[in-house]
């Protein structure tokens, strides 16, 4: 095995009470490591038709090459599964310091089947592992659980709504969620409360003194970095909120509007200026985008003016405006109170938003309103018990629009709930949504960043060049998320100048043209994968494993790991029908002069065929012996 990798994946078996090392299959460096190796093993260790919350659905830890070696942002881990909210591929990554701790364990992946009789949590430490007795840690929430272990270990954990079922519960780790697809309710049905992970070992690193030189290097260019040094630090992510709002792409009464006069309210700068105690960030990342802040009044977690982590701009913009909420102090206690409980913050708020127009339209009559903050404070809980109508919510907005009627304004694509950008707004933004394999997704592609949220913006309401940028980012992303790097680091993708051009200058209008007639020269990237390492990406990489990587060569395996998870879908029967939009996104306009919404029909066929994929959306044998992917 090369530099980068431990070379061991440990095998738990929850059932037989077993933990097993093994060593790690070398063709982990075909998919580079984390969710790309992670949809592999998904594959490879499942038969088609698995029960999500059955004990043959294997739940897999991942790292990658970059996890472990202290580099710029290298602390990510990812959670691969089938999901239980969508029966699609799940993966999701979180930030923290749980996969420093498991590479320092001996491990590259840790792979949890099987079921337990009784709760329980695994213990790895230096290339071995214990599966010990978790009764009394059972009902805790996820940051008390936390503390019951001994600070040298790291952990990933889940709380009460993982262990009730809850389609869309979460796993965290340290105070970083990994949210979406419900891998928390997989975790909880196996009735195991937590993975600790300690160690001492180090990761083998092929160029350790080019590697220091280059980390020392990235980490002054990020702090100089307009958007890396500047605004991420100062207002975290939640600097998107008045942007999003400004262009009429921020969820608003679920997906109804783009924009409110209110949202001002809950914004990023609103947020220093009331609440914000400190900004800090990961194990050895220099950004610094997380939040710490204020406890408000009615928290049921602690005394008001105590010290917890602040919301993400998903969770202003999807349990903030999308369900007519603008009072900061009530979102920063919801956010306190889906961390603890250990639901996704994103389809949580999606689920209540299409509820509360289900009650308005008289769909489903169920007392809910917009704006209605002491229910929603009442229903966060109830939801991850399962109580009372919470039990019906605990289950999706699609299954509830299944169950009641609805779909046209249920805002999920494959099941999952929408991150909060309106692709009325940036039609790139959404086909990546229709196309990308776990569902209503950004993070697997940030086309927006290119076409609203970032520092230039390559004409949203046009088609031109976004089938071919959406190829690109979907599987530049693919394999940061398999090395595993944070995706925060493409900010700083685009030199500091960019931003700072005036919209209305020449030089701007310029790169702003150029990238909208980038598409031919997209497609031969994406065909020919002949070019240097352009990027930090590949040098990293290089120096870390001591291979040559290219900026198309990591693309190449990007598209690998994309193709890898498409093949699991269509195994478990997803295909043409399922790349699409609600209908509100695809027939509804918000902007003045469109006469409907996302013209997703003209842009899925060059899609296709740009992906190397049949006319129907299935992967064709040709690219799957391109990219050297078993079936």
């Amino acid at each position: 095995m090369s530099d980068g990798y431990m070379g061991q994946v440990l095998y738990v078996d929850l059932t037989a009470k077993t933990c097993t090392p093994k060593p790690l299959d070398d063709e982990v460096r075909l998919y580079i490591g984390g969710k790309g190796y992670g949809a592999r093993l998904l594959y490879d260790l499942t038969e088609k038709g698995v029960d999500p919350l059955g004990p043959a659905n294997p739940l897999i830890f991942g790292t990658g090459p970059y996890n472990g070696t202290f580099g710029v942002q290298s602390t990510r881990f990812t959670v691969t599964a089938k999901s239980p909210l969508t029966g699609a591929i799940g993966n999701v990554t979180a930030g923290g310091d749980f996969a420093n701790a498991m590479k320092r364990a001996g491990f590259d992946f840790i792979v949890v089947t099987g079921q337990a009789e009784k709760p329980v949590y695994v213990e790895v430490t230096d290339g071995s592992a214990e599966i010990k007795e978790a009764g009394k840690l059972w009902g805790m929430g996820t940051q008390e659980v936390q503390r019951q272990f001994p600070k040298a270990f790291k952990c990933a954990v889940i709380g009460p709504a993982g262990e009730n079922l809850v389609r869309y519960a979460s796993i965290i780790g340290g105070d970083r969620a990994a949210g979406r697809c419900g891998l928390g309710a997989v975790m909880g049905s196996k009735k195991l409360k937590a993975v600790i992970c300690s160690g001492k070992k180090k990761v083998p690193i092929a160029k350790p003194d080019k590697f220091k030189d280059y980390t020392r290097w990235l980490t002054k260019y990020f702090k100089a970095h307009n958007m890396t040094g500047e605004i991420l630090p100062a207002f975290g992510t939640a600097n998107l909120l008045m942007t999003t709002s400004g262009r009429n792409i921020l969820p608003t009464l679920n997906f109804q509007k783009g924009r409110h006069q209110l949202a001002w309210q809950i914004s990023g700068e609103q947020m220093r200026k009331d609440w914000l105690v400190k900004n800090g960030g990961c194990t050895a990342c220099p950004i610094h985008c997380g939040r710490t802040v204020r406890r408000p009044e009615g928290s049921k977690y602690g005394e008001a003016g105590g010290k917890i982590r602040g919301p993400e701009y998903e969770t202003l913009g999807l349990m903030g405006s999308n369900i007519g909420v603008f009072d900061l102090a009530a979102v920063l206690r919801f956010n306190e109170a889906v961390d603890e409980l250990g639901l996704d913050s994103i389809s949580a708020g999606g689920t209540l938003a299409w509820a509360m127009e289900a009650n308005e339209k008289g769909v489903w009559k169920n007392g809910l309103s917009f704006g209605d903050i002491a229910a929603v404070d009442q229903l966060i809980e109830d939801i991850a018990y399962r109580r009372g109508i919470g039990d019906e919510l605990a289950e999706g907005s699609y299954r509830l629009a299944q169950k009641y009627g609805g779909m046209d304004f249920a805002m999920q694509v494959k099941g999952m709930e929408l991150p909060a950008y309106d692709p009325r707004g940036c039609y790139g933004q959404g086909l990546e949504y229709a196309t990308t394999n776990r569902g209503g997704c950004h993070i697997n592609g940030a086309t927006m960043f290119f076409e609203t949220t970032g520092a230039i913006s390559v004409d949203p309401l046009s088609i031109k060049a976004k089938p071919e940028l959406v190829v690109f980012q979907q599987n530049l992303m693919a394999a940061l998320n398999a090395m595993i790097i944070c995706v925060f680091s493409s900010y700083a993708v685009l030199p500091s100048f960019v931003g700072n051009m005036d919209p209305q200058g020449s030089l701007y209008r310029s790169v702003a043209w150029t990238m909208k007639n980038s598409g031919p020269i997209l497609r031969l990237v994406l065909k020919t994968k002949l070019m240097a390492p352009i990027l930090w990406y590949e040098k990293y990489l290089g120096y870390v494993t001591g291979e040559s990587y290219t900026l198309g060569r990591i693309t190449e395996s990007g598209e690998r790991d994309f193709n890898m998870e498409r093949l699991f879908n269509m195994r478990e029967g997803f295909a043409l029908e399922d790349d699409t939009l609600p209908s509100r996104l695809l027939n509804e306009p918000t902007f003045p002069g469109q006469e409907k919404g996302v013209p997703l029909d003209e842009m899925l066929p060059s899609y296709y065929k740009i992906r190397g994929w049949n006319p129907d959306g299935t992967i064709s044998d040709k690219t799957l012996n391109r990219l050297q992917i078993r079936s």
